[in-house]
């Protein structure tokens, strides 16, 4: 069961819980009827003399309010002391380490006949003292409960008198008898279930989960805390239905939250003056930190000639820089994922690029960045061969409570939590462990990762791109490897042999069809390097080595037009290795030649060189510089 630090409850002093909206303050709520476990408590009043409350204890409930139709969010104690109020029991008592605080009880003298009570709000109430008090009420044979919060931290608060303490209410628990079908009751408040010892256990206590609010509670939680935002009143007055609407995006778009943070939520869309049509922003603002949405902000004119920028960055790759292009359009509009859900939280856009290394997939990607968040840079990249290990999960989300590491959490948790803005490149995603791809599976489906720390991280502002050589080369038995589609294959051919590889591997290898079903038809297949755009790509980079001389030397390289094209012919002639290819034989015969020549002819700053290139002996070019 995960649960939220222990703080104290609301109403008790936590400075996280905000005090508005106030719980009076509701609108009817059709259909009161309390959580399952709650409803379990009810249920077993008569056979069962102590109940373990554990999980989440420290959030807020839908707690009836006197006088009101509807509900309001109540803390732990105010909503068990509705539940069994509305039982007839008449007595109910709140215990936190060294203070008692009575609920529902005697006259305000403080004084029971045969009862040994503490005055109301009494502190320095010891364990002994609280045992006795337990005995005292068990004795009355009159409806009446004990509530002890914070019970995880008594151990450490009361070494002393705890062992003891739990042997009294132990034994209590086997000789308690019910009266009219209803036991005097000690109720527990822990963290875990485990924090009280194994022996504490006999068929009169029962152990109840406190789960995180459902749907229907947090609609509950919504309805009570709604009225004080902008809007809802009026919506509620003119159209009903459009609130009901409204209502259950807040309640799609939150969950897995506490209560708390819900109301928390309402609290800030009040603060902001977020009106009640626009509550989706008070969410993301609550989620992600960011109080403005930085997909609102983005250039459009810059998106619509997007396809001019990433062609100049990725040459000869027209359908995969199209395919791309939509996804990133589809984000803008917040489109992902809306055909199965109008409220999808899954991450902006996702994209598999796959096809033979060398082609531009991860300068697509940087383009990408560029594109929407501003710099080519402003990326964050994991090279998933690094990944291969079976605990390397625990490097992208943390290390659980207990082992080494812990407290540093993990790489892209980190990562996304402090940008949540950004493009994520997961590199040749198929090098990566299989229980990695569980990972990916739920932030492809919920568009969230919760942390080895317990912390949610929420990656719906992200943009996720795979990256994949699957489908170029399959592995032989001896090692070696076969090439599964060559250079001379015409593009639907490359196409459909690599987007059957992947299914193969996704579906048979890794057993996750349901990843690949996720990732639906955002696979983008790269096609060879084919030799209508080598040149392209020879001239980028040829002006790429220029323009660093320039900006890093201020030596301007003047090249002569004439040799061009044999050493465009020279760095192209094979092709297999793609655009990397390219780039390795223009650093052999000419980066190489070049540095050497600068160096002979003492370049410095300023100077103005001519570089003319002629064919060597052997075809291979060579260069020579002279200065202006």
């Amino acid at each position: 069961m995960e649960t939220p630090p222990s703080p104290p409850a609301q109403g008790h002093g936590d400075p996280r819980q905000p005090q508005n909206p106030r719980p009076g303050q509701t609108l009817p709520d059709p259909g009161s009827e309390l959580p399952k476990w709650a409803r379990e408590i009810q249920r077993f009043l008569g056979v069962k003399s102590q109940f373990i409350l554990s999980g989440n204890v420290y959030d807020v409930y839908p707690t009836p309010v006197p006088g009101a139709a509807g509900t309001g969010a109540g803390t732990l104690d105010r909503f068990l002391k509705a539940v069994l109020a509305e039982r007839g029991y008449t007595l109910f008592f709140r215990y936190e380490p060294f203070s008692l605080t009575t609920l529902i009880g005697p006259p305000d003298d403080g004084r029971l006949e045969g009862t040994e009570l503490p005055p109301r709000g009494s502190e320095g109430v010891t364990l002994e003292r609280l045992s006795r008090l337990a005995r005292d009420l068990e004795a009355r044979r009159e409806p009446s409960a004990i509530l002890v919060s914070y019970a995880s931290r008594l151990p450490d608060l009361c070494p002393g008198e705890y062992q003891q303490f739990l042997y009294e209410l132990f034994r209590l628990s086997l000789n308690a008898r019910a009266e009219k079908g209803r036991f005097s009751l000690v109720l527990w408040s822990l963290d875990k279930e485990n924090d009280l010892p194994p022996w504490y256990r006999n068929s009169r206590i029962m152990p109840v989960p406190v789960p995180r609010p459902d749907h229907d509670v947090r609609r509950k939680i919504i309805r009570s805390a709604g009225p004080l935002i902008s809007g809802y009143r009026e919506t509620a007055a003119k159209d009903p239905a459009r609130l009901r609407t409204l209502v259950n995006l807040f309640a799609d778009q939150t969950g897995g939250l506490y209560a708390g943070e819900l109301v928390s939520i309402a609290s800030m869309a009040v603060q902001d003056r977020t009106d009640i049509t626009r509550i989706g922003d008070a969410v993301r603002h609550y989620k992600l930190g960011v109080p403005d949405n930085p997909w609102d902000k983005l250039d459009r004119e810059a998106i619509l000639g997007g396809g001019r920028l990433l062609s100049r960055r990725v040459i000869g790759q027209e359908r995969a820089v199209s395919h791309s292009l939509d996804i990133i359009k589809r984000s803008v509009f917040d489109l992902s994922g809306a055909q199965f859900s109008p409220h999808s939280q899954k991450p902006k856009g996702v994209l598999f690029f796959a096809g033979p290394t060398g082609v531009g997939k991860t300068e697509l990607a940087k383009g990408i960045t560029e594109l929407v968040f501003g710099s080519p840079e402003n990326y964050i990249r994991f090279d998933m061969s690094e990944f291969n290990q079976p605990h390397s999960d625990q490097r992208l989300m943390g290390a659980p409570p207990g082992y080494v590491g812990y407290e540093v959490g993990g790489e892209l948790t980190n990562s996304v939590r402090q940008r949540p803005f950004t493009l994520i490149l997961f590199d040749e995603i198929e090098k990566s462990h299989p229980r990695i791809m569980d990972i990916f599976l739920q932030i492809l489906d919920d568009g969230r990762l919760t942390s080895g720390r317990g912390e949610t991280v929420y990656f719906s502002d992200a943009v996720l791109v795979f990256t994949s050589n699957l489908g170029v080369h399959r592995q032989l038995p001896g090692g070696g490897k076969e090439p599964l589609v060559t250079q001379d294959m015409p593009f639907p051919e490359v196409e459909s042999r690599i987007q059957s590889a992947i299914r193969e591997f996704f579906t048979f290898e890794l057993n996750r069809p349901e990843i690949l079903n996720r990732i639906g038809k955002n696979i983008v297949v790269f096609d060879f390097i084919r030799s209508a755009s080598a040149e392209g790509i020879f001239r980028k980079m040829l002006g790429n080595v220029l323009e660093r001389l320039s900006d890093q030397r201020r030596i301007q390289v003047e090249m002569d037009p004439s040799g061009l094209d044999g050493l465009c012919a020279w760095v192209t002639r094979d092709l297999s290795m793609g655009g990397r290819g390219i780039g390795n034989a223009l650093e052999e015969c000419f980066v190489n030649p070049l540095s050497r020549e600068l160096y002979a002819l003492a370049a410095s700053r300023g100077d103005r060189i001519a570089c003319r290139v002629t064919p060597g002996g052997s075809g291979r070019p060579e260069i020579s510089l002279q200065r202006l």
